[in-house]
Parts: C-alpha cells; sequence; structure tokens
C-alpha cells in the first residue's frame, strides 16, 4: 500500500514540476509601450535671459524643482582642472544670509532637501519638498545661486577633499583608461582634462573660485525647471520675485570639440594585475544626427544592454569579463562610442577579438527580426520608465534643451524606435562603429598584456603607414 502511495505521490510531484517548468518557459507576452505623451509645459522667460519650465504632473502632492546653469568643467582653463567642482562645493557652504547647516534644516522643514551638482557642461541646483513649499524652494535656490557666502575658512578642507578624490580616483585602473581614453579623445579640449595636479589643486584660492563664479554664472545660461504638484500663480510669482534681480551674466558658450578620430593603441602598466581594463572607441554623431537614435539602438543591441551580444559573448559564453558594457557618451554636438569591460589578464587578446567579431559581424549581417524586436522592447520599455518621475521628466526636458532639439524627439520617440529595421542598424554600424578609426587604451600588466595586443598595434602601424 505504501508502495502505491510513493509512486502516487511521485507521480504528482513530477505533474507539478512539469507544470512549473511549462509555467517558467512561456511567459506571457508583454505589452507594448505606448507612445510618450510630454505633460503640458508652460515656459516664461525673465528680462534677464533666465527661462523657467512648469510641469503640472502626478497626483502625489511633491515639487521637484531643478536650477541648471550651463557651465562646468567645460570651462575650465588647462590649469583649472575641477576648479568647477570646488566652485560648486564651496556654493555648498551657504549664502551671506544663511550657512550650510541653516540651509539644509530649512530644506527638511519643507520635507525635503537641496543638492548641488557640478558636470563637465552644467552646474545643477536641485531639491524636491512638498507641494505647498514650492515657492519656499525657489526662494531657496535662488538665494543659494545669487549669493554664495564663498567663506574663506573652508576652502582648504575642501581642497583637501579633492585631493583625496585625486588619489583615490588615480588609484583606480577604470578611471586611468577613462582618463586616457578621454585625452586620446579630445587632446585640445576641456573634455580630455580628466584630472588636475596636485599642484593644481594647491593653487586655487578664494580668488580663483570666485572669477570662475563671476565669469561663468548668470541667469541668461539658466534654466528652471518646476515639475510635480504646486500653485502656479504662487510658483511663479516666487520666480519672479527671487530671480529677476539675478545678472544676466555671459551668453550660453559651450565650446564645440573637435575629436580625434584615428587608429591608436595606448597601455598603462599595472605590474602583477590580475585584470586588463580596456576601452576601445571612436567619435560618432551627436543627438542633433537624424540616424542618433538608431545608432543608439544598435548600441544597445551591440554592447549597451545586459542582453546584447558583446555581453553575452564575452561575459556568459566565454567568461572573460563580469560586468562589460558600451555606451554612447553624448555632449554638446560631440559624442564618443566605446565599449569598456574588465576582462581577465590572461584573456585581454581574447576578449578584444571577440569584441571585434561582434562588431564585423553585425556590420556583415543584419541581425535578426526576433532579436531586434527584443531590443526594441528593451529600450522603449526604459524610455517610458525613465518618464515616470519628476526627475525623469526634468532629465527629458534639459536633454532637449541643451541640444536643441523639437519635443516631436521625446513624443515620437517610441514610434521612431519601433521604426527602425535591421537593414538600418546594420548600416549604422558600418556607418559610424568603424574598426579602423578605433582607440584602444589598455590598463593592465604590460609584461602580460603587450604581447597579446601586439597584433593590434601592427595593425595600427600599418593603417597609419598607409595614409
Amino acid at each position: 500500500m505504501k508502495r502505491i502511495y510513493y509512486i502516487l505521490y511521485g507521480l504528482l510531484c513530477l505533474f507539478i514540476t512539469t507544470n512549473l517548468q511549462a509555467q517558467k518557459e512561456t511567459p506571457p507576452p508583454g505589452g507594448k509601450p505606448k507612445d510618450f505623451k510630454l505633460p503640458a509645459k508652460k515656459v516664461t522667460t525673465l528680462d534677464n535671459g533666465l527661462k523657467a519650465s512648469l510641469v503640472p504632473y502626478g497626483a502625489v502632492p511633491k515639487v521637484t524643482v531643478s536650477l541648471q546653469i550651463q557651465t562646468g568643467n567645460v570651462h575650465e582653463k588647462a590649469d583649472e582642472v575641477w576648479l568647477a567642482d570646488l566652485t560648486g562645493n564651496l556654493m555648498k557652504e551657504g549664502t551671506t544670509s544663511q550657512n550650510a547647516q541653516a540651509i539644509s534644516e530649512a530644506a527638511a522643514r519643507m520635507g525635503g532637501d537641496v543638492n548641488i551638482f557640478v558636470g563637465p557642461a552644467s552646474t545643477t541646483i536641485s531639491g524636491s519638498v512638498l507641494a505647498e513649499y514650492a515657492p519656499d524652494l525657489i526662494k531657496l535656490m535662488a538665494d543659494i545661486v545669487q549669493h554664495p557666502a564663498f567663506p574663506a575658512s573652508e576652502v582648504d578642507r575642501l581642497k583637501n577633499d579633492l585631493q583625496r578624490q585625486l588619489k583615490i580616483q588615480q588609484s583606480q585602473p577604470q578611471s586611468q583608461a577613462q582618463a586616457k581614453f578621454a585625452a586620446m579623445m579630445y587632446p585640445d579640449h576641456p573634455y580630455g582634462r580628466f584630472f588636475p595636479t596636485e599642484d593644481m589643486i594647491k593653487s586655487y584660492d578664494l580668488a580663483k573660485i570666485k572669477s570662475f563664479y563671476e565669469q561663468n554664472f548668470g541667469a541668461q545660461r539658466s534654466r528652471l525647471y518646476v515639475v510635480g504638484k504646486f500653485d502656479e500663480n504662487a510658483v511663479n510669482k516666487a520666480i519672479k520675485e527671487s530671480l529677476t534681480g539675478w545678472t544676466k551674466g555671459p551668453e550660453r558658450n559651450i565650446p564645440v570639440p573637435k575629436p580625434a578620430s584615428k587608429q591608436e593603441v595606448t597601455t598603462i602598466d599595472r605590474p602583477n594585475a590580475p585584470q586588463s581594463t580596456i576601452i576601445i572607441g571612436l567619435p560618432v554623431i551627436d543627438p542633433s544626427n537624424p540616424d542618433y537614435l538608431a545608432l543608439s539602438l544598435t548600441n544597445d543591441l551591440l554592447g549597451g544592454s545586459f542582453g546584447s551580444r558583446i555581453t553575452s559573448n564575452i561575459r556568459e559564453n566565454k567568461g572573460y569579463t563580469y560586468s562589460p558594457s558600451s555606451s554612447v557618451a553624448s555632449r554638446y554636438r560631440s559624442a564618443t562610442w566605446a565599449e569598456q569591460a574588465d576582462v581577465t589578464t590572461e584573456h585581454t587578446e581574447a576578449s578584444l577579438k571577440e569584441i571585434f567579431y561582434e562588431i564585423n559581424k553585425l556590420q556583415a549581417e543584419a541581425p535578426g527580426k526576433e532579436e531586434l524586436e527584443g531590443i526594441k522592447n528593451y529600450k522603449a520599455g526604459i524610455f517610458v520608465l525613465q518618464n515616470s518621475s519628476h526627475n525623469g521628466i526634468i532629465n527629458q526636458l534639459s536633454f532637449l534643451d541643451l541640444h536643441g532639439l523639437d519635443e516631436s524627439y521625446l513624443t515620437n520617440y517610441v514610434k521612431n524606435i519601433y521604426a527602425i529595421t535591421p537593414e538600418k542598424v546594420q548600416e549604422i554600424a558600418q556607418k559610424y562603429i568603424r574598426e579602423e578609426d578605433m582607440t584602444l587604451v589598455v590598463v593592465g600588466d604590460r609584461k602580460k598584456v603587450d604581447s597579446q595586443i601586439k597584433s593590434f598595434t601592427s595593425e595600427v602601424n600599418k593603417a597609419q603607414s598607409t595614409k
């Protein structure tokens, strides 16, 4: 009797297991992302040139405000690398009427916080608070940007912080590779100046910080974004009262680089390193080019998503690396495509061969419709998710403003993604991911790496000798 029971029990378990496997193997099809409908926005321009975009969005009683000044590392001189960061850090120390602690406490009473971030071409003061405090947050941010105290007592401490950050970043192979790649892409432009020297940081003083601020901050190169639940009349009143008196300042001026486009190979020695950090890439088109969206999708298929070809090849199939990825880094009227990976030292050459194998394969043969459809679903889905938050909408609007794009770029984004054909992806790979123009940087144990990239170096020398 027990035997019969065990047999029946076993059959039942087998049925359940088989049924569960069937369920795992046949997930329901996902819904198709809809076109993005940009929330209605109102744009006003003050007499001093400041533009403000107000976007009522969502039902949650919160608001996000972002004041973006188009200045950053791009406006540093050759001997001023990270001076923009030091300026932003000192602005965090308070205004002529309230110190950093008072600002922090004021934001906390509104149910949020305020931050300052310095990037390559923008300095952003932003915060999120409860809806009814939107006017107060705008006034607080207006005080920060117009009346920084620049306390001399904090300069040395902040310079020491930068020195520590510099040493940490310079010790990391990924940062070393990125710095070298940037220098090779943009040899005559601030984008190519990744690290300051220690002496450079030591030379910074209050006068230089104030000079950078006075030369680069002002209303006419700034944009204010207000997204969320807010009282429109109260917000407009706060903007006029607190920002109308801001000095006009310099006009928007982002120097456009002329990136280097040539085959070049460089190694940076890290004796006994168990891994090689590789970056290989080249200049590509920026978002103002009609092919940019197709290039972005091609990147996702090639190396820019977890299920991409290069990632599947050297991570899943070969096990050479854990987290490879490729990306299109876009700036105003300039962009680069690059694949980056930390690979085991002994597989440096093999990894590079597989990367080029996938590039050449995509150039030779258009992807299958099913594979491309999966990447389209991924990209369209990510786009929808990105636009489901206050910060996501602000990022999209500032992207349009920076690159001078029409709103149709956003509203037609999903439709345009699904219109890209396999043949277009192949054409994009041929046109823009050109092996003969790629720069390669390898950070690793040179005595083990140089012999592995010898063939690439020879190809470069051969190519250069024929030019």
